[in-house]
C-alpha cells in the first residue's frame, strides 16, 4: 500500500465514527427524542477526523491524482467531505443556536395563545380562514425577523467567508463547483429558461386554483396560503392516514424489495412534541440503521413526504457495505434526493394512484391536475431559490438588499408574495437547491428507463425492485448525478422531461 493510499485509509477510518456520533445526536434533537441539541461536543471528540493531518491527506491525493480516475473521484469527495466537517464545527455554535430557537420559540397570538415555531406550518396549511392564516403568519413573521433572521444571516455570512476561504479556488461558488463536479452557472441558465418556458401556463393554472380553492386572486394570496393550497383537503378521504403505511409498504413489497430493508429501516410517524415538522431521514450507520421521520400534516401530503423519505431510507440501507466511506456517506446527494423523487412521484402516476390509494377512477383525473399544478409550483420556487442563492453566496449584493431581492425573485417565480423576514430562513445551505433541482431532472430519466425496461407499471413488477436495490441503491452515491443518468438511459439531465410531465399531468 503506498503511503497515499494508507494515508486516505487512516482518514475513512477516523470519518466513518465521527458522521455516526454527529448523526445520532442530529436525529434525536429534529426527532423529539431530547430537548437540546449538542454538536459541539461530538467535534470535538473526533477532532482527528478531520484535522491537519486528514486535510494534509486528502489534498495530497487530490493533487497526485489523474484527472479523470477513481482516484480523483475519491479524492475529490474526500475533500470535500473534510473542508465540510472543519466548516462545520467552525459553524457548530452557531448551529447549535438555530436549531435550539426552533426547538423552543413560541409565536405570541393576538388572542394571547402561542404556537410552537416547530408547528407553524402544519396549522397554516390546515386553517381554512384567510383572515386566521394572516394573523398566525404575522405573528411568525414578526417573531422571525426579530429573533431568527439574525442568526441565520450570520450563520450564512459565516458560511460563505469560510468556503470562500478554504483555499480551493477564487469564490465560494467557483469551490463548490470543483468540489461538487456541479456547474451552477449551467444549471442558473437552465433554471431562468425554465422559468420563462413554464411562465404562460403558470399564469394560466394559478388562478384557477386560486378561485376554486381558495376563492382569492393573484393579487391577495401570500406564501401563508401556499400551504392550504397545496394541503388539497378535497382528497384527504382518499389518503388516510390509517392506510398510509400499510399501502406504502405494500407497494415496496408487490416490486419486489423489502420496504423496511429487513429491519434497517426504523419508521417514525408518530406525532410528539418538540419533532421537526419538516420530514426527513437520518441514517445513523450506514446501511445498519436508518431512520425515516415524518410528523404528520394530513392528508396527500404525508403520503407524498412518507414516499420521499422511504426512497432516502431505501436508499441508505442498501448501499453496499464494502463501498468506501465517501460514497455511502457522502458524494452527489442529487442521486439520494433522485431517489426520493422517484419514489414520491408515484403520487402523479395514475395506475399506481389506482392501486394504493382510494383514489378511484372517479376522481383521479382531477387529483393527476392538482397534483401537476403542485409540481409545476415547486419546480419555480427552487429554480427561483437557486437564482437567488446564486446572489446570496455570490457575493455581489450587499447583505441589506438581499431580503428585497429575495421577495422579488420568489414571488414573481411563484405567483405568491414572499416576507423579507424569510430571506435567510428559507436557505438550505450549502447550494442544496441546486441539488433537488437535479434530483427533479434524474427521477424522470430513471422513471423512463424503469417504464423502458419493466414497464409502465415497473413499481409493482417484482424484478424491478432487486434491479433498483442492485444497480441503484447499493452503489451508495459514488456517480453524480448526471454520469448515473447516463449510465442506466444514456440519457443527459434537463427540465425537458419535467416540461413535458407536467403538461400531461394538466391536461
Amino acid at each position: 500500500m503506498t503511503a497515499s493510499l494508507a494515508s486516505l485509509a487512516g482518514v475513512r477510518a477516523r470519518a466513518e465514527p465521527f458522521v455516526e456520533d454527529l448523526s445520532r445526536e442530529v436525529h434525536s434533537a429534529l426527532a423529539g427524542l431530547k430537548p437540546d441539541v449538542d454538536l459541539q461536543p461530538v467535534f470535538t471528540r473526533h477532532a482527528a477526523a478531520f484535522g491537519d493531518e486528514s486535510l494534509a491527506a486528502v489534498h495530497a491525493a487530490h493533487e497526485a491524482a489523474e484527472p479523470g480516475t477513481d482516484d480523483a473521484r475519491s479524492a475529490r469527495v474526500l475533500l470535500e467531505w473534510v473542508l465540510d466537517s472543519r466548516i462545520g464545527r467552525d459553524l457548530a455554535p452557531l448551529d447549535e443556536r438555530c436549531l435550539r430557537w426552533e426547538a423552543s420559540a413560541r409565536i405570541p397570538l393576538p388572542d394571547g395563545s402561542f404556537e410552537p415555531y416547530q408547528r407553524v406550518t402544519i396549522t397554516l396549511s390546515n386553517t381554512p380562514g384567510m383572515r386566521e392564516r394572516r394573523v398566525i403568519d404575522d405573528a411568525r413573521a414578526a417573531l422571525v425577523a426579530a429573533e431568527f433572521a439574525p442568526l441565520r444571516r450570520e450563520r450564512l455570512q459565516r458560511e460563505r467567508d469560510l468556503w470562500a476561504g478554504a483555499g480551493v479556488a477564487s469564490d465560494y461558488i467557483r469551490t463548490f463547483e470543483a468540489l461538487a463536479g456541479v456547474s451552477l452557472d449551467g444549471l442558473r441558465n437552465q433554471c431562468a429558461a425554465f422559468l420563462r418556458d413554464t411562465q404562460a401556463i403558470w399564469d394560466e393554472v394559478l388562478p384557477h386554483y386560486l378561485k376554486t380553492r381558495l376563492g382569492m386572486t393573484a393579487a391577495d394570496v401570500i406564501r401563508a396560503d401556499a400551504g392550504v393550497l397545496f394541503r388539497a383537503r378535497e382528497f384527504d378521504a382518499a389518503f388516510p392516514a390509517s392506510a398510509m403505511e400499510r399501502e406504502v409498504r405494500r407497494f415496496v413489497t408487490e416490486m419486489g424489495a423489502s420496504p423496511d430493508a429487513n429491519g434497517r429501516v426504523r419508521y417514525d410517524t408518530a406525532e410528539r412534541e418538540g419533532k421537526r415538522s419538516r420530514a426527513f431521514c437520518s441514517p445513523v450507520r450506514i446501511p445498519e440503521e436508518v431512520h425515516l421521520v415524518v410528523r404528520p400534516h394530513g392528508g396527500q401530503s404525508d403520503w407524498m413526504t412518507l414516499l420521499h423519505e422511504l426512497g432516502h431510507a431505501l436508499h441508505f440501507a442498501n448501499a453496499e457495505r464494502t463501498l468506501p466511506f465517501e460514497y455511502r456517506w457522502t458524494g452527489d446527494n442529487s442521486v439520494t434526493e433522485g431517489y426520493a423523487m422517484l419514489f414520491d412521484h408515484r403520487l402523479k402516476d395514475r395506475g399506481w394512484l389506482l392501486r394504493y390509494t382510494g383514489l378511484g377512477n372517479a376522481r383521479v383525473d382531477d387529483y393527476l391536475r392538482s397534483a401537476g399544478f403542485e409540481e409545476l409550483h415547486f419546480l419555480r420556487r427552487y429554480a427561483a431559490k437557486l437564482l437567488y442563492e446564486m446572489d446570496l453566496y455570490g457575493g455581489s449584493v450587499p447583505w441589506d438588499s438581499l431580503p428585497a431581492l429575495y421577495v422579488d425573485t420568489l414571488s414573481r417565480a411563484t405567483g405568491f408574495r414572499y416576507r423579507e423576514a424569510d430571506a435567510f430562513v428559507d436557505v438550505d445551505p450549502h447550494f442544496y437547491a441546486a441539488r433537488y433541482l437535479r434530483a427533479w431532472q434524474l427521477q424522470a430519466v430513471l422513471n423512463e428507463s424503469l417504464t423502458e425496461r419493466f414497464n409502465e407499471d415497473w413499481w409493482r413488477n417484482p424484478v424491478a425492485g432487486p434491479w433498483i436495490v442492485g444497480e441503484l441503491f447499493g452503489q451508495g452515491q459514488r456517480e453524480l448525478a448526471d454520469e448515473q443518468a447516463m449510465r442506466v438511459s444514456a440519457r443527459s439531465l434537463g427540465f425537458a422531461p419535467l416540461v413535458r410531465a407536467v403538461e400531461r399531468l394538466l391536461q
